[in-house]
């Protein structure tokens, strides 16, 4: 089930129905919101519908025991390919891109006739990750599309993408969810979870259930109140900034400085509703600079505690208008 995108799911699902689909599709919104996992239900129940037999009911839903989902599942659907950033050539971590020989692979299997039914279907997950060669690879399959061929590209960024990949596609707009459709995610992908904790975690997401996720998985709620106490009672001597920096400064701390970075701005915009006055400006300085550092420090590859300590900064200073 995808939670909270009932209306890209009934555009696609109309197309679909029409017997005549565009051939290519740009997921375009925030990250974490399901795009991804709408390109795999979609592209799941593309090929169920087509290879038979025919799964129940009018949505995505396709039973998890139907032959295709099966296939899917285990990675071995001959119709179907995913295309995502590999390992790097040390096996350390992922690489930087999605290469042009990962597009280019794709060849061979338009060499053939689909085997399972009449269609396949290609997931990019990202489309933001392709490097310029791939992307201009990816742009020759658009212009020239194989027959009865699915191509569905996840973009957290699509204004990054070439003009010409965009002109090819149909455009699915995936919104930041509410507050409850972040917490039934939550629920759903972690049962165990405490209804008041779903509810935190949900707070801190901005809309983005991915986001609340990932915030629950490096327990990042301890530096989410460390944040909103900097920005109520200050930070004098600086100690409190300095530890927060310091958690966040090692080299394995990396993922957890930035889902930190990204929920930040969404942790100073709720302490900003409640302001007023030379207090509320402070906050909304410190909810663009938050922003702001969100945006570029990943691409920079600027040093984490530093970073950490002069946005906390900004924080502090608000409470000193309190």
């Amino acid at each position: 089930m995808i939670i909270g995108q009932d209306q890209a799911v009934g555009r696609f699902l109309a197309a679909w129905r029409s017997g005549t689909p565009h051939h290519a599709w740009l997921l375009a919104g925030p990250k974490g919101v399901g795009k991804a996992s709408f390109a795999q239900a979609a592209a799941l129940r593309v090929l169920a519908e087509a290879a038979g037999p025919m799964p129940a009911g009018n949505g995505l839903d396709v039973d998890p025991d139907h032959p295709t989902a099966r296939l899917i599942d285990a990675g071995s659907h001959p119709d179907f390919r995913r295309l995502e950033r590999g390992m790097n050539k040390s096996g350390t971590a992922l690489a930087r891109n999605i290469s042009v020989a990962q597009v280019r692979e794709l060849g061979g299997l338009f060499a053939v006739t689909p085997s399972m039914s009449d269609w396949r279907v290609i997931v990019i997950d990202s489309a933001d990750d392709l490097e310029a060669s791939a992307a201009n690879a990816l742009l020759k399959m658009l212009e020239e599309p194989p027959a009865n061929t699915l191509f569905f590209l996840v973009a957290h960024a699509p204004g990054r993408l070439l003009p010409t990949i965009r002109s090819r596609c149909r455009r699915l707009d995936f919104a930041t969810l509410a507050p409850d459709d972040v917490a039934r995610v939550i629920e759903q992908v972690r049962p165990a979870t405490e209804a008041r904790e779903r509810e935190r975690l949900a707070a801190l997401a901005g809309g983005s259930a991915g986001r609340a996720l990932a915030i629950a998985e490096h327990d990042l709620t301890p530096l989410a109140e460390a944040a909103t106490q900097l920005m109520r009672e200050g930070d004098p001597t600086n100690a409190r900034r300095a530890a927060l920096a310091k958690s966040l400064s090692s080299k394995a701390a990396a993922e957890r400085y930035a889902i930190f970075l990204a929920m930040l701005p969404g942790i100073v915009a709720q302490e900003a509703r409640g302001a007023t006055g030379s207090r509320r400006a402070a906050l909304l300085d410190a909810y663009a600079e938050a922003r702001r550092t969100a945006q570029l420090a990943p691409r920079l590859s600027s040093d984490p505690a530093s970073t950490v300590y002069v946005l906390t900064g900004h924080l502090a200073a608000a409470a000193r208008q309190g």
